[in-house]
């Protein structure tokens, strides 16, 4: 894989990274990476989505346990992005822990949401990270939280 710093990732490309998929996939593309450092991920927030029916009728708003989501799922792509294709193929990257997430304003269907990862610190196969999560640069959401790389099966 690429360690290219600055490079994007398309959504082909991210469904080979990581396992997710619709509905539960929520990184639409990766606008920079530097890998095993930090990463700003996509996620462009439409109506049809299957979650807005019932949150909330009448005024529609992303679930912030999905925000939160979308944070992780960037970070495994930042760690994905570090492995080689052969050593991605037998990997997963598990979320393990959320700590300090705080929901600072609602994201609503037409928003696109950007995703700003670093990593905090790498312990063997456990990684810890902090996300921030913002739309037209006023942040969101926040979070703390770790991942563990772990083989496939």
């Amino acid at each position: 894989m690429s360690k290219a710093k600055g490079k994007t990732i398309d959504s082909n490309r991210i469904m080979k990274m990581i396992p997710h998929r619709y509905p539960i996939l929520l990184v639409d593309r990766v606008l920079e990476v530097d890998p095993g450092e930090s990463i700003i991920g996509l996620k462009n927030v439409t109506m049809n989505e299957p979650h807005f029916q019932g949150h909330f009728p009448g005024f529609p708003v992303m679930p912030g346990v999905l925000i939160i989501e979308a944070m992780a799922q960037t970070s495994a792509l930042m760690v994905v992005e570090m492995m080689s294709e052969e050593e991605a193929a037998r990997k997963l990257v598990y979320f393990m822990s959320i700590d300090s997430a705080k929901f600072r304003k609602p994201v609503v269907p037409g928003d696109s949401l950007h995703l700003h990862v670093k990593k905090i610190q790498s312990r063997g196969n456990v990684w810890k990270f902090s996300g921030e999560a913002k739309v037209d640069g006023v942040l969101c959401a926040e979070a703390t939280f770790a991942a563990m790389i772990a083989d496939k099966g």
